[in-house]
Parts: structure tokens; sequence; C-alpha cells
């Protein structure tokens, strides 16, 4: 991409900044008058004419102004952009929401998306803690009756699972030890992933007569597993899209995009750094060649674990809604860990 001076420079970001915030095209008039006048309308004018042969500016009609391209977009991120630092009583703000919400993931990956949306006014889509090299950190059997109980399943990822089990006798006290023993024994410590059908027929081979009675039990485990291995996905805001017009032309296929599992799951999975910031054709899915991808990872412990992030239009107030993003995200990591451990 091409170097620019630093009054180019200047004059780019006020250009953008003032069309993220109007959504109208940016004339040289008006660029003067934020400038004070200090340069004259025809030196802003080369200006302009020089960022818009470098790509970094676009015309949309012959006598508006000037808007951003994409490029521009993406040197103003890069180089230009100064980050709104987020204050105390803001960042204790988003803390007290989310607490409330920090025993339970999928809640606390909800509350963070509703938060997100509402703040940013776009699509979010978050994953909860990633399982498949998580193991069983505990497992909980709480009777609910004489004959029914809930499983409650824990991974090392803060992933937690639960299923009501009925089963055809009286839960005794004896039974419910050898649950116990069965799962110190066989199931603690191991990878969520290796929890399959050959695995619990090994099990229930070795229980003899306590076959029939604790089946069950071990094959709800066995579901829970299986369940706590997948990334659950959340979505939250589809709606926002359509109050952007910018978007509103393939905003069906857009949200369709949005409601699928695989290519979600291939966007998420897409994300190598701890910031993603991808701006319209630098997005590799189709779909989202018109749109704005931020995703920052949150950690649970010491393990990279999952995205927030949010898909919205190109203009974007990126020195605002980048910090936010992390910031939140770094939270839910931070809650998720306590929750952890104090498990």
């Amino acid at each position: 991409m091409a170097q620019i001076t630093e009054r180019q420079g200047k004059i780019l970001s006020l250009i953008i900044e003032r069309y993220i915030s109007t959504g109208e095209p940016v004339g040289s008039k008006t660029v003067c008058k934020a400038l004070d006048n200090r340069i004259s309308s025809a030196t802003v004018r080369n200006e302009m004419a020089v960022l818009t042969e470098h790509g970094l500016l676009e015309q949309p009609h012959t006598s508006a102004g000037r808007v951003p391209s994409q490029n521009g977009y993406r040197y103003y991120v890069d180089n230009l952009m100064t980050r709104y630092e987020l204050s105390l009583e803001e960042q204790e703000r988003i803390k007290l929401w989310l607490k409330a919400f920090s025993g339970e993931p999928e809640q606390l990956l909800e509350k963070s998306g509703e938060i997100l949306a509402s703040i940013t006014n776009c699509t979010v889509v978050s994953s909860a803690p990633a399982a498949q090299d998580a193991t069983i950190k505990k497992i909980e059997l709480l009777p609910l009756s004489r004959t029914t109980s809930m499983i409650v399943l824990l991974t090392s990822s803060g992933t937690l699972k639960s299923q009501v089990v009925r089963v055809d006798v009286e839960l005794t006290l004896e039974m419910v030890e050898s649950f116990y023993n069965i799962v110190k024994t066989h199931f603690l410590g191991r990878r969520v992933a290796d929890i399959g059908t050959a695995f619990m027929q090994t099990i229930v081979a070795s229980l003899g007569e306590k076959a029939f009675l604790l089946s069950p039990l071990l094959i709800a485990v066995c579901t829970l597993a299986k369940n706590a291995s997948l990334t659950d996905i959340h979505r939250v805001g589809q709606r926002n899209i359509l109050t952007h017009k910018e978007m509103v032309d393939n905003a069906s296929e857009l949200m369709d995009f949005i409601h699928k599992d695989t290519p979600i799951s291939e966007l998420l999975n897409a994300q190598k750094r701890s910031l993603n910031i991808s701006i319209g054709t630098e997005n590799v899915f189709k779909e989202l060649q018109n749109a704005t991808t931020i995703f920052s990872k949150y950690a649970v412990g010491e393990n990279d674990s999952g995205f927030v992030g949010i898909i919205g239009p190109t203009r974007l107030d990126y020195a605002r809604l980048i910090p936010g993003i992390q910031y939140l995200s770094s939270v839910v990591g931070t809650l998720l860990s306590e929750a952890l451990d104090d498990n």
C-alpha cells in the first residue's frame, strides 16, 4: 500500500471519522472547516485527489465528496486510528453486568452477546470454550427424587453440561458410591473426546450385575462428554444487519450465512490471532465481502478457549469498538477462569 504524508494522513483520518459519524460523503469545505481553514480548499482538493489515486478514498458521484474505500479503512486502523480507552466506570459496568452469569458459560456468552449487540448495533458471534482437548474435571450426581437425578459434568476448559436421568429402581447410597468410584477410576482427567461407545462398552462389561442399575447414569455421562466436546456457537442481534443501509442489498444472504453452523464454524476457525479484523474483501467468505468482522480471543486459565466478535458494516467506529470488544472478551475469559477455579 502506498505511503502517504502526515498531512494526507490527517485529511484521511478526518474524512473517515466524519463519514463514520454521518454516513454522508465528505467534501473539501468540510475538511477545511474541521482544520480551521489552516489549509486552502484547493490544497485539500489536491490531497483528496492523491488519496483517491492511492485507492484510499472513493468518489461515489462526480459532484459529491469522498468516502473511505476498504483499503482506506485498513490504512486508518493500522496506522492512523487513536484507540479509545474505556474509563474505569465503563469497565466496572461491564464487569457488573456479566458477573451474575459467571458460573454458567452459556448464559455468560449469551449475556455478553446481548451487551455487545446493544453497544455496537451489529451481529455478535461467540464461541464457547473449545473442548476437543479438554479433560473431565468434575462429575456430580444430584438426586432430585427417589428415581431421578441430575448429572453435571465440568471440563477443564470451563464447559458445563447437565442432564436429568431417570432410573428404573430407587437410587441407593450404594449405587451412588459405585457411580462415584467409576467416575474417579475411569472418567476424571480423561479427554472428553475419548469418551465414546467403545470406551463405555468396556466399562459396562466390567460392572457385572451392577451394569443394569448403573447403565442409564453412565450413558448420560457419555452423552454429556460428547456434547462437551462440541463447540457451541452463540449468535445475538442478527436483525441489526437490517439497520445498516450498506448491508441491506445482501442482508438475506448474510443472515442465512450467520444462521448456518458450518460456515460460522469455519469463520471462527480462521481467526488465528488474539485480535482479528477483516475489512470487506479481506474476508474469504463472499457473503462477508461487504462487511467487517472483528473477533477477540479469550482464554480460560492458560488455554486459548474461544472468541467474541461482531459482524457489521465496514463503516464502523473502529477506534471505540475494537478496545470495547477486546475488554469484554477478556472479562469473559477472567470470569470463566474464576468459575473454573471455584469448582
